[in-house]
């Protein structure tokens, strides 16, 4: 029997991941990050990560509803931005992508959110070169694994510290660090 056991020094693994965000931002002569930040787990976590590696003036979180977005998320990323002090911005989507929803009377869902996420990587890329930062992934390895991510959306990042932490390990490491 395979032990599966995926629990993980949480102390080690928040210096593992801050140190690599440092360096790998400090190392191409960098010293600020963008994160969209979507009020989910991951993307706190990631955003959390690099406010302390980098310090919370340098991490630009961006919030990017659509118009039938969950009023929750915008709210639980509300609460990190709170809990951190970094800086933030809000940048509605709908009247990015909506013109392209029109051509198609037929789209579907998957294809509404496929563009959606292509969108959000297209403004985060633009805001990097506004604030000068990195734009730094969410992903987690479960997402990778299951194929659950869109290419050149949610999967495009500069540098992703979480890609090699399942799910249980992005839920242990937020409780350590207290993600709302």
């Amino acid at each position: 029997m395979v032990d599966l056991n995926l629990t993980i020094n949480t102390d080690l693994a928040r210096e593992i991941l801050t140190g690599f965000i440092k360096s790998e931002v400090t190392r191409i002569g960098m010293s600020r990050a963008i994160i969209g930040l979507s009020g989910g787990l991951d993307s706190a976590l990631s955003c959390a990560l690099a406010a302390e590696a980098l310090g919370k003036e340098n991490v630009l979180a961006v919030r990017m509803p659509y118009k039938a977005s969950s009023r929750d998320s915008l709210n639980h990323a509300q609460l990190l931005i709170d809990q951190l002090g970094i800086p933030s911005k809000t940048i509605e989507i709908t009247d990015m992508v909506e013109p392209l929803f029109k051509l198609d009377p037929e789209i579907s869902n998957m294809r509404k959110g496929n563009i959606m996420a292509r969108e959000r990587m297209i403004i985060l890329y633009d805001q990097s070169e506004v604030f000068k930062g990195l734009v730094i992934g969410t992903s987690n390895k479960t997402e990778i694994l299951l194929g659950y991510s869109t290419m050149y959306g949610d999967s495009a990042s500069a540098m992703n510290p979480l890609g090699d932490l399942y799910k249980t390990q992005i839920r242990q490491l937020s409780r350590a660090m207290n993600i709302p």
